[in-house]
């Protein structure tokens, strides 16, 4: 926990779905509960649309197995049960969500942690969620002066071609080597339903690409910086 932009008091991390967390923010999470500091993870989304054919999993039955993977994942990395808020917005469906509802949630969060640092996932991560979670935040962010904000890419990190950064052209790249890989790849391991260990009836449901979770908890964690 070297990085001034990442020490500056409490860290919050949103989380569109439970295991975005682990796969860009595990290292800095078990870095920093491991050293008694404080972190929190808001997940904004319930997780419940990654097997819409699932019969033995429907939706709700899912959503409260993936609240309890993202506990096990918590606990893997150093935190406890009261380090997590749950928002619960439809997954693959934020930005259906009325942009001030979803701000004012995050906001209300961010107001109750009362963080220094708050991460949000990069807005070019391909994926709805992404982009309507790092747009709020941004929002949130904004009207905080005193709060440093950061982008941490997961989808766009996998599938950056080289020489492309993850994250807008006008943020500040804060790269960090985590010294807790194994409590980050239990972190990982945690999140059993996307990785194709628990829900066998939906073929076309979502399962981690190969090589996915080792990548992520091997690599160094890189962060960027938003400009104030």
């Amino acid at each position: 926990m070297d990085d001034p932009v990442l020490t500056g008091g409490p860290v919050l991390v949103l989380a569109p779905h439970p295991d975005d967390e682990s796969l860009g923010c595990g290292g800095l999470l078990a870095d920093v509960w491991r050293s008694g500091g404080r972190a929190h993870v808001v997940c904004v989304t319930d997780g419940a649309a990654s097997h819409p054919g699932s019969r033995s999993h429907p939706a709700p039955v899912l959503a409260d197995l993936r609240r309890a993977e993202l506990a096990l994942a918590v606990e893997a990395l150093g935190g406890a049960a009261s380090d997590v808020t749950w928002l619960g917005f439809p997954d693959a469906g934020t930005h259906l969500v009325d942009r001030q509802v979803l701000t004012a949630a995050i906001g209300a969060a961010v107001d109750a942690v009362q963080p220094g640092v708050l991460l949000a996932p990069s807005p070019l991560d391909p994926h709805c969620d992404h982009e309507a979670t790092a747009d709020a935040a941004r929002q949130v962010a904004a009207a905080r002066p005193g709060l440093a904000f950061c982008y941490y890419p997961v989808w766009s990190a996998w599938v950056a071609r080289p020489g492309r950064t993850p994250a807008p052209a006008t943020t500040r790249a804060v790269a960090r080597d985590h010294r807790h890989r194994d409590a980050k790849r239990a972190a990982i391991a945690a999140h059993r339903s996307q990785t194709g260990e628990v829900v066998r009836d939906d073929p076309g449901g979502f399962v981690m690409p190969e090589g996915f979770a080792d990548w992520f908890a091997e690599r160094p964690e890189t962060y960027f910086r938003a400009a104030p």
